[in-house]
């Protein structure tokens, strides 16, 4: 890490560290705005002492962040071109990441302020595309240059589908529940048990299983959210220093045969599908220097396997040898996902490409040990603050009724496992939005009912959290290319 600033002129090596403190203060603030999400049940249900609650929920959330992979984080990487930084000068790319963190930074703060279960994701994404559209219309090029819109699409479906999915799971838990233990004390309420039991605390399985699940979920929301994060911060050192990370320069020779072997075959299937291909792939017009057609696989692997040579080290390689090689591998890797869209194609064929996509990106889609740390660092401590302002409305705000223990154990253990799902899956989901959808769908199962006050909040805060945060980032990028 220390490295990081060898040889950088000082205007840059302070805009460095200034994106990477915007970014480590934006997963910071989403601990403390999401930490309610994943306590607020073993809270309210009083289960644990909200201190402990809290730091171990820190605790599970810098775990998730240490093993959660890096799918979610390149899921994000990928919403931008990745080219769109380093194809303009570092102080416009950096005016570019500072709108998108200003803008999530404050719609956060703001709706954690009211006390509204917002969603961090949804807002980061909002913003995101918010500079990537502005950045079209102020160089008057295609919105498809901005946005990687089919990233985009994937992206949204999976954060439109998570919480009509965790609604109907936590629903079905808790009608499986009444159906099969209808008199057990998992279906009081803290208030009943404490008024006709007088005891404080749950029964002592249901108490075991709402912390185990209220861990899950911090778990899993760091496995998810705390790879946003480490996303963000590649996307800032990609933009300010490519020449030490667009590739992974501490790859091994033997990753750069395979990424050289995947190249050749996938050179070699297109070969035998040229004529398939070329009925569902559009020959592109007036390309970009930047861009590349799948059809054009065959030069693009000459260009690739003349640029690696047949060495073992990328630090052999020139910085602008470095950028070519990075550009010409996610051409590859978005033509192996196109021919993946061949009808009739063998399962053993799509399997083939999944696997040459892999070793394609293998020395592209990284993080250095030390950007995980921070990342899981800034997540964990920001999990241990702030609270106490979403938990009275989870708990209480929801539904017309006080949560039952049943009610919370549905939510959590549905949230843990759909969030830790889409985390192997390398699908961005919201955990707030997962979770208040669960505790909702588990208050109509119990036929309690739902206060629309505080329904209505929750769902105009989903709703403009996306065009806000465009807007936001958008007009805060475009403000800042005026003075560029």
């Amino acid at each position: 890490m220390l490295d990081l600033f060898s040889g950088l002129e000082t205007h840059v090596a302070i805009t460095l560290v200034l994106s990477l403190g915007f970014v480590l203060a934006f997963e910071f603030i989403n601990g403390f705005h999401d930490t309610a999400n994943a306590v607020a049940t073993v809270i309210y249900t009083q289960s644990m002492k909200p201190r402990l609650a809290v730091f171990y929920s820190g605790i599970f959330n810098f775990l998730g962040v240490i093993t959660g992979g890096l799918a979610v984080a390149y899921a994000i990487v990928h919403l931008l071109p990745v080219d769109l930084l380093i194809s303009i000068n570092t102080t416009r790319g950096m005016a570019m990441v500072f709108a998108l963190l200003t803008a999530a930074i404050a719609w956060n703060l703001g709706t954690w302020y009211f006390g509204l279960p917002a969603s961090s994701s949804h807002t980061l994404i909002g913003a995101i595309l918010g500079v990537g559209v502005a950045n079209s219309l102020i160089h008057g090029t295609s919105l498809s240059h901005g946005i990687n819109w089919s990233k985009a699409i994937d992206v949204g479906a999976s954060l439109l589908a998570s919480p009509l999915v965790g609604a109907l799971l936590a629903a079905l838990i808790v009608i499986l529940l009444r159906r099969y233990r209808p008199h057990s004390n998992v279906h009081k309420t803290p208030y009943q048990r404490q008024q006709v039991e007088g005891r404080k605390h749950p029964p002592f399985w249901t108490r075991f299983m709402l912390i185990v699940s209220s861990m899950g979920v911090s778990f899993a929301h760091g496995s998810n959210d705390g790879q946003k994060g480490v996303g963000l911060i590649m996307l800032v050192l990609i933009g300010i220093v490519p020449a030490k990370f667009v590739l992974d320069l501490d790859s091994t020779p033997y990753q750069l045969d395979r990424t050289r072997d995947a190249a050749i075959h996938l050179q070699k299937f297109y070969e035998r599908h040229q004529v398939e291909l070329s009925k569902i792939i559009v020959p592109s017009k007036g390309s970009s220097q930047y861009e590349c057609h799948p059809l054009e696989t065959d030069d693009t692997v000459k260009r690739l396997l003349n640029t690696m040579g047949d060495g073992g080290d990328y630090h052999a390689l020139s910085s602008e040898q470095r950028w070519n090689v990075r550009t010409e591998l996610l051409c590859l890797d978005d033509a192996a996902k196109k021919a993946s869209a061949l009808p009739k194609l063998s399962a053993d064929d799509k399997q083939m490409l999944q696997n040459l996509r892999k070793d394609l990106t293998t020395t592209t889609e990284y993080a250095p040990t030390w950007v995980i740390v921070a990342v899981a660092l800034s997540l964990g401590i920001g999990t241990m603050v702030g609270w106490r302002r979403v938990v009275k409305t989870v708990g209480e705000g929801i539904g017309k009724k006080d949560m039952t223990y049943a009610q919370g154990v549905s939510a959590q253990m549905t949230a843990a496992i759909s969030i830790g799902l889409a985390s192997q899956f390398g699908f961005p989901v919201s955990t707030t939005q997962v979770l208040s959808s669960a505790v909702a769908g588990t208050m109509v199962a119990d036929k309690a009912g739902l206060q629309m006050s505080t329904i209505r909040s929750i769902a105009l805060a989903w709703l403009f959290t996306l065009p806000v945060s465009m807007l936001l980032a958008g007009g805060l990028y475009y403000v800042a290319s005026l003075w560029l």
